[in-house]
């Protein structure tokens, strides 16, 4: 229970449901004061005293499960390596990957528990596929891509069916406090939403080159971790484009430490390259490919052999990034089926 409407109103209707159900609280910060507070936090004191609240409403026992260490180890930890090395990660799927179903999942199963529910806006079948919220615009199963079909089984998502508007209205009825509480929309352990700053601090100033196609320096940066693929805004460029357009972020070089810049077309792949794969389906699919938290869906065919897999775009796709998830869905009436996920290591035009 993080303190939302989503997990609250999720408990209870797990309760509804018959279930025998227990509240958790995770305490994911080492030091609560440095994440994010008020109604834009996921895991601070406030978020705990809104989930112990709802917890009572509901009629159910409440625990806090501190998990820091393992949160700053597998999501905080691996963030900051990420982007030392030139990838942009995601850290909520991260924390879905390592900390809510592996961690908070190992010590339920060993306690006795069946499974763990969560408020995320997903459908489950009882044959455990996952699929899309008929909620599109809330709908977060990209960031449940990682879990693993033993995951799913030992998982409950009871939202999937809703719209947030109708579960926010349910909370009303229910007389959870939570119910108009604002969703969480930034990294919670960045109390002031700064990320290149929350970098800078962790890793140093290292000034380096920013360039174009054929090397030519353009300007410099304060640290090549301040940048992610397709960015345009704060480039801070020495000199204009010859044809006066925008130059987006091409590609992050940590070894020569540059950033290189160039125009909108030369963000275009064709082919996005994953490893970890998550896989379903059979080895050679077509189907429809999301390549970034909330972006579009391209259709292409994917094949995942030896660990690895190849998507090949029927469409050019633009600021793909190194470190993101490449999620597949099998278009379906019955709502999109997640086919599985890889973290995307490289692309090609």
């Amino acid at each position: 229970m993080s303190g939302g409407v989503d997990s609250a109103v999720a408990a209870a209707r797990a309760v509804d449901a018959g279930h025998d159900v227990t509240g958790v609280h995770l305490a994911l910060a080492r030091n609560p004061q440095a994440y994010r507070s008020g109604a834009r936090g996921c895991c601070t004191l406030e978020d705990a005293r809104d989930a112990r609240r709802a917890a009572d409403v509901i009629g159910i026992p409440y625990y806090v499960w501190d998990l820091a260490d393992e949160f700053h180890a597998g999501v905080v930890a691996d963030f900051v390596a990420e982007y030392a090395a030139g990838r942009t990660p995601n850290p909520c799927l991260r924390c879905n990957e390592k900390i809510k179903f592996a961690a908070v999942l190992d010590r339920a199963l060993a306690l006795g528990f069946e499974a763990v529910v969560t408020g995320h806006h997903a459908r489950l079948e009882p044959a455990g596929r996952l699929r899309r919220s008929v909620d599109l615009a809330k709908d977060q199963s990209y960031v449940l891509g990682v879990l693993t079909a033993t995951q799913l089984r030992h998982s409950l998502f009871p939202l999937g069916g809703s719209t947030k508007a109708e579960v926010r209205a349910e909370a009303a009825r229910r007389g959870l406090a939570v119910a108009e509480k604002p969703d969480s929309h930034d990294i919670c352990f960045i109390a002031d939403g700064d990320t290149q700053a929350f970098l800078r601090r962790r890793l140093g100033d290292a000034p380096g080159d920013i360039v174009d196609g054929d090397g030519t320096v353009l300007g410099r940066h304060a640290g090549a971790y301040g940048y992610t693929v397709g960015q345009r805004r704060g480039l801070r460029l020495d000199r204009p484009a010859p044809d006066g357009r925008p130059r987006y972020v091409l590609s992050i070089t940590p070894v020569s430490n540059t950033v290189t810049v160039g125009p909108a077309a030369a963000l275009d792949v064709s082919t996005v390259y994953g490893d970890r794969p998550v896989w379903t389906a059979p080895d050679a699919v077509d189907c429809e490919v999301q390549l970034r938290a909330h972006g579009p869906t391209v259709p292409a065919e994917v094949r995942v052999t030896a660990g690895a897999l190849t998507a090949r775009l029927h469409r050019p796709a633009r600021g793909v990034a190194a470190g993101q998830a490449i999620v597949a869905y099998q278009p379906d009436p019955a709502g999109d089926l997640v086919l599985g996920s890889a973290t995307i290591t490289a692309t090609a035009g």
